[in-house]
């Protein structure tokens, strides 16, 4: 199967979500939320993504993860994820009991691709005080990709991971992931980087962005958001319509998609010092916001 046949599959069998200019939504991907040990990227910045999914939960915002939100390549078991971070998952429950969350599998989690993967380790988790099962996303859904439907203009926004343009990341994750568990990992404490990651590596990054920028470009321009990459990209009206979030395991920092009032834009939040020498998590408008509709094409 060809990454055009790989995003064509995705596109076809993305359940809808229809919004209006009312709707709010925060888009994070690439979490690569681990065990708290010096190969969990996401430990550096947990605070940081805590406050700003706060704030959103707090601000009537839907959340959708693309993907890679859950560390499982490196990790065994989500029990020792969900101990790791049992207040973002706790956060994130808040979101679901509101019919506010939407989870995608990328390659890092693609497990979820398997039901009874979904079933086992978000439905419930284990009360270590009460040493009972207590639900923690009961009945919930993960998808390979979403379907941002407007109520009003038609238009529609395509979510996936992005993985999709990666052979070896979607078709050959199995392979990559026994990398990453007996090799990578070892190695990440002294500074070598995962070659097979486009991440961390350059020329695999420009590759998954041609191969994504090709689908979308033979999709009559498809509006078109992913991760996988952890590059952020925001197109001009009139270019190819290819967003990227960008990651939550950038130094210091993390990075999403904002849409709200029919318009869309790049944040980061980010630890900012005030001149008295107080640290605190600041908000920060990278590009936008830009009205949906000027990337609409008929």
């Amino acid at each position: 199967m060809s990454f055009i046949s790989r995003f064509d599959k995705a596109f076809k069998n993305a359940p809808v979500v229809t919004f209006d200019d009312s709707s709010k939504f925060i888009l994070f991907s690439d979490c690569h939320r681990g065990d708290n040990s010096g190969a969990d990227d996401f430990a550096n910045n947990r605070n940081i993504y805590y406050h700003a999914l706060k704030q959103y939960y707090q601000n009537d915002f839907t959340y959708c993860e693309l993907g890679d939100g859950d560390e499982l390549w490196e990790n065994l078991n989500f029990s020792t994820l969900f101990e790791s971070h049992k207040n973002i998952y706790g956060l994130m429950q808040l979101f679901y009991n509101e019919k506010r969350l939407h989870l995608l599998w990328g390659n890092h989690d693609m497990i979820y691709k398997n039901k009874s993967q979904v079933e086992k380790n978000l439905y419930s988790f284990f009360d270590r005080k009460t040493n009972t099962q207590q639900p923690l996303f009961p009945g919930i859904q993960v998808h390979e990709a979403l379907i941002l439907k407007h109520a009003q203009t038609g238009q529609e926004l395509f979510l996936c991971h992005g993985h999709q343009a990666d052979w070896m990341n979607y078709v050959g994750w199995q392979f990559n992931r026994f990398l990453v568990r007996v090799l990578w990992r070892p190695l990440q404490g002294a500074g070598i980087s995962d070659p097979t990651s486009p991440a961390k590596n350059y020329l695999e990054l420009i590759k998954v962005e041609r191969k994504t920028k090709k689908w979308i470009t033979e999709r009559n321009n498809q509006f078109t958001i992913t991760g996988h990459t952890h590059r952020p990209r925001f197109p001009e009206p009139g270019d190819i319509a290819y967003f990227n979030d960008g990651s939550c395991v950038h130094p210091r920092s993390i990075t999403g998609l904002e849409i709200e009032n029919g318009a869309i834009s790049l944040i980061k939040w980010q630890i900012a010092t005030t001149d008295d020498g107080v640290l605190k998590i600041v908000r920060v408008l990278l590009e936008g916001p830009q009205k949906l509709i000027d990337y609409k094409t008929e």
